[in-house]
């Protein structure tokens, strides 16, 4: 047969456009960009350099904690490590430590409430470490032990007074990186924006933007620290970490990271000294530090010496307890931070696959001041340009008039050359070129246009037909993995059978199970059978997924049946999902759905689940109303930060299951503790109700009003004490809407009289509900009673509750005033915030032990 050779040289010219083309598109993908970082990586690992000598680490290592003790440590040991370094003359001590919550031991909780009752005002010792003598006020014989408590237990107090006597600590904050949607939830507060940089007007978009603030600096750590700086990261494609955002940007303000704060202290610069170029370089003093686009600076990653760090890494039980002597970090930059595993965050860097966050901060710093960063030129990417362009002129215009043999030699030749050109340069004059994109363009190039040149048509259809079985195969893969199941089996199915399917499938088949989706499972396990019946365990797991489709209803917990949502008790059967979270047990069963034992695979996190089966308790045109309301009142819920609130962890929706992922107590609720017969002692149930009455402020001051308070909704565990509010945000959908019989959902017993007249509500019917449950807790009996609904609701609207002495006589008066206060029907009248409804039962629960007890044991209340 003769061969048209110039038709196929034609031919080969298409193909040779199409693919430049194709490798022109794609060039921004994140498998180009991928192997981009790739032959970087291997560049920083080929390159040498000498770390800065200056640099040194003080690390928080599994040794330090076995023996100092669980972490988090009390910060009276940080204080006491910058006071000896900083007394060695430390240069500059960093820490990659978030210092975001105060550190209060609940026994100073308790010091600080018996001060403020005694009327004694807290001491700070002078540098000197004489403290100002202070009045007894109405306790003088303890206001010393009180005062000297106080001091004792304020590890916050004592770790910033050794910061501003060292005058040379940097901290670390975190933002939430992303661009932001609105406006600020609140202010920076005026310590850390004293940081601020300034940079060319209009230059924004060339700086990382910012959006919220995950995780900022107590204010009196924050005022006595001689710097902070951002530890925020931006991973590339593949998730590696090879930039240090030097600036990010926060609504309009910019601010620098630690690293360059770091740097900044030990060259005795301030933010003054900083000049931000975006998009070309930052200018610290006379350093100047080229940047890319988003101001992020390439990070030089020394290589480790024998196994051992690029930098000397000292355990921090060592230096605590002098086996390396203090004065070895004369003038050094010290970075303290944890290393241990499970403790703080590593990632993945060129030269390590998990990196704790303290040597990539040595790494970045030692970097900045030697001046030992990679920089991609401004000629750079027209230089990538032109080598892109004469790859594809190769390809297109030379490739296809060359044998097979001299074609293979050049080739190599010119990949030879591309490589080689790139770590050259990346070694001796740390500077990078991307020119991976012409490089795999020239091999996938050459590949295509000889395979097609020298494989027959029937050779190339079977490598057509296996490259279309396995594409449809790693489609499946991709598709399980995103959840996407049904999608993955239609994917499986146009794959030839053979083993390694059977064990997709065999996975997927199980993700069913774990869905709940028995029938689906039942499906996968039948399209097997049919190849291999004998596969595994295949016989039995297809019985059971047939009974389990027949017998199992989904989502089938709400209110209005008592069937289960999950089976737990069929060991055979995979652990059930609700979101990302492994469903352990049963806890119990309420009026809109099931609480269930969760576990976050990922961290082992236990949780609980309560779930809503809203599809069952609304009509269909009502749903997607009531799932956006009932997933921003979670969201608004999951804002709420107090120890008295039960924290909100997630929430999302399976098999028209809403849930709500939150903080696993162990406690009951105070359900039991308003019965007659098991009546808690006044001055406990005072301290409870105050507790409450402060979360409920909070939560008022942020928006958020319960609307079901109630007994069943407070959670407290006798044995320690704690009390926690629960079903914050999930009381406002249900209260807004009806079930399918039409009454509205609540307990009528403890609503308040606007509520029950449908009027518009605010944080004092809250506090109305809270008085009935304080009524019922102290006497055992509800305030206001009727034979039916319509009766009980025109007491609470127009009757006066009872006086509760009448009831139980041995009641303290200030007690009885307190809940005849709050149950007023006038909200003008009533209590206006939960604070002042606190401050009348704490004192009255003072004044109560007083009465009953003279001794020590009064001190036990919680004021």
């Amino acid at each position: 047969m003769k061969i048209n050779k110039a038709g196929f040289w034609k031919t080969d010219w298409f193909l040779g456009v199409a693919v430049t083309l194709v490798m022109l598109v794609a060039g921004g993908g994140d498998l180009l960009q991928s192997l981009e970082r790739k032959a970087y990586d291997m560049g920083v690992g080929m390159a040498s350099r000498q770390p800065s000598d200056k640099v040194a680490v003080i690390s928080i290592d599994k040794q330090s904690i076995d023996n100092i003790g669980r972490w988090p440590w009390s910060r009276e040991i940080m204080a006491d490590m910058v006071e000896k370094l900083a007394a060695a003359k430390a240069k500059v001590i960093a820490t990659t430590i978030f210092y975001s919550e105060p550190q209060r031991d609940q026994g100073l909780v308790y010091v600080g409430k018996l001060m403020e009752v005694c009327g004694i005002q807290p001491v700070v010792p002078s540098e000197s470490g004489e403290a100002t003598p202070v009045s007894g006020g109405s306790c003088p014989q303890v206001a010393g032990i009180l005062v000297e408590a106080e001091q004792k237990l304020n590890t916050d107090r004592r770790l910033a007074a050794a910061f501003g006597k060292a005058g040379n600590v940097v901290l670390p904050m975190l933002f939430r990186v992303g661009e932001p949607l609105g406006k600020p939830d609140k202010e920076l507060p005026d310590y850390f924006k004293k940081y601020g940089l300034k940079i060319p007007g209009g230059a924004e978009e060339s700086i990382v933007p910012t959006a919220d603030v995950e995780a900022m600096v107590i204010e009196s750590l924050g005022r006595s620290a001689a710097a902070i700086g951002h530890l925020n990261v931006t991973p590339d494609v593949d998730g590696g970490i090879r930039t240090d955002p030097l600036v990010v940007a926060h609504f309009k303000e910019f601010y620098p990271s630690l690293a360059l704060m770091t740097a900044a202290k030990a060259l005795n610069l301030g933010p003054e000294d900083i000049q931000v170029r975006p998009g070309e370089a930052v200018q610290l003093g006379k350093l100047k530090i080229s940047t890319d686009a988003a101001t992020r600076v390439s990070t030089f990653f020394y290589q480790d010496k024998d196994g051992h760090p690029a930098f000397p890494v000292d355990s921090f039980f060592d230096v605590k307890t002098g086996k390396i002597p203090y004065e070895k970090y004369r003038d050094k930059i010290v970075l303290i931070g944890p290393t241990a595993p499970g403790v703080g965050s590593v990632f993945v860097t060129p030269i390590s696959p998990a990196m704790p966050s303290v040597l990539m901060q040595a790494h970045a710093v030692s970097s900045l001041l030697s001046e030992h960063f990679f920089v991609a030129p401004a000629w750079g990417a027209w230089a990538e340009r032109f080598v892109f362009l004469l790859v594809a002129a190769y390809l297109i215009g030379l490739l296809p008039r060359l044998k097979a043999g001299m074609a293979a030699m050049i080739t190599a030749g010119v990949l030879v050359g591309l490589i080689g050109i790139h770590f050259i340069l990346m070694t001796t004059q740390l500077m990078w070129l991307q020119l991976m994109v012409p490089a795999a363009l020239l091999v996938v190039g050459h590949l295509l246009l000889t395979t097609k040149r020298f494989l027959v048509t029937e050779r190339g259809k079977e490598r057509s037909d296996l490259e279309s079985a396995e594409s449809n195969k790693m489609l499946g893969l991709a598709f399980q993995g995103q959840g996407q199941l049904d999608m993955a089996f239609d994917k499986f199915r146009k794959c030839p059978v053979d083993d390694q399917l059977m064990e997709n499938l065999y996975n997927l088949a199980l993700d069913f199970e774990r869905k709940r989706q028995f029938n689906k499972a039942e499906s996968v396990f039948r399209y097997m059978n049919d190849f291999n019946p004998k596969f595994r365990d295949l016989e039995q797991r297809l019985t059971r997924a047939k009974q389990m489709s027949e017998t199992v209803i989904l989502g089938g917990g709400g209110g209005r049946t008592n069937s289960s949502t999950m089976m737990l008790d069929n060991a055979s059967v995979e652990k059930p999902m609700l979101g990302r979270y492994q469903v352990e047990k049963e806890l119990g069963k309420g009026a809109m759905g099931v609480v269930y034992l969760g576990r976050d695979p990922k961290i082992n996190r236990v949780v609980a689940i309560k779930t809503m089966a809203l599809s069952q308790e609304f009509e269909e045109d009502e749903l997607v109303e009531v799932k956006e309301r009932f997933f921003r009142e979670a969201e608004t819920a999951g804002r709420l930060n107090h120890p008295n609130i039960v924290t909100i962890f997630d929430a999302g929706e399976e098999h028209d299951l809403a849930y709500i992922a939150m903080e696993f107590l162990k406690g009951k609720d105070l359900v039991p503790f308003t019965k007659p017969d098991t009546l808690l002692p006044l001055t406990q149930v005072m301290s409870i109700v105050a507790r409450v009455a402060e979360a409920l402020a909070y939560a008022h001051q942020n928006s958020v009003v319960h609307r079901d308070i109630k007994p069943a909704n407070v959670m407290y565990e006798l044995e320690s004490d704690i009390v926690k509010v629960t079903d914050f945000g999930i009381a406002r959908i249900t209260d807004s809407s009806k079930t399918k019989t039409g009454m509205v959902l609540g307990t009528p017993s403890y609503m308040s009289p606007e509520q029950l007249a449908g009027a518009k509500i605010d944080g004092r019917s809250d506090l109305f509900s809270l008085g009935v449950a304080l009524f019922q807790m102290s006497c055992g009996k509800l305030p206001f009673e009727g034979d039916s609904m319509a009766q009980l609701m025109f007491k609470i609207a127009n009757q006066p509750h009872p006086d509760i002495r009448t009831i139980r006589p041995d009641v303290p008066d200030c007690l009885a005033q307190v809940i005849d206060r709050a149950l007023i029907k006038d909200p003008e009248k009533r209590y206006q915030t939960g604070l002042e409804m606190a401050h009348d039962l704490k004192i009255c629960a003072v004044e109560a032990g007083a009465v009953a007890s003279s001794s020590a044991s009064s001190l036990d209340i919680d004021l």
